[in-house]
């Protein structure tokens, strides 16, 4: 049996998370997600929007997912150590380096493949939830402006 780990914030679920997680389980059998924990949110990409239980939970109820954890806050490998992995999927545009992830795999006696999936290419205005928060944004201010024109 072939286990594949994919991470994420997954804040706001959208189909780049769903093609994502998609290619990931098609590298083995078993899909274990870590999320990440709000502080790595904080630190690496915005104010999470949702709480980590709740996308935590999300993950959870997904049929592809076949187990999910939430993410360390010091050792990232910590996890890697837990799930025990033969392939941990990257994100197109995951901040991580995938060849810093081998060395520090290899520093820790672990034997993982590391595989960065290509991108997604649909509905590119909404598959990232910076492009998704924009939009809400941008129909929230042109609602306020229609209302002034209205008067109300």
């Amino acid at each position: 049996m072939v286990k594949v780990m994919a991470t994420g914030t997954f804040d706001i679920l959208h189909m780049g998370h769903i093609y994502f997680l998609k290619e990931a389980k098609k590298l083995g059998d078993k899909l274990s997600v870590i999320v990440a924990c709000d502080s790595t949110v904080r630190k690496l990409k915005h104010e999470p929007v949702t709480p980590e239980k709740m996308r935590l939970d999300i993950i959870k109820e997904l049929k592809i997912v076949d187990e999910a954890f939430l993410g360390q806050k010091d050792d990232i490998y910590e996890v890697v150590k837990k799930i025990k992995p033969d392939v941990i999927a990257l994100g197109y545009d995951q901040i991580y380096n995938a060849e810093n992830i081998k060395l520090d795999l290899k520093k820790r006696n672990l034997t993982v493949q590391v595989i960065r999936l290509p991108k997604y290419n649909g509905m590119d205005d909404l598959n990232g939830t910076r492009k998704i928060i924009s939009k809400i944004i941008s129909a929230y201010e042109f609602q306020k402006i229609m209302e002034e024109i209205e008067g109300k």
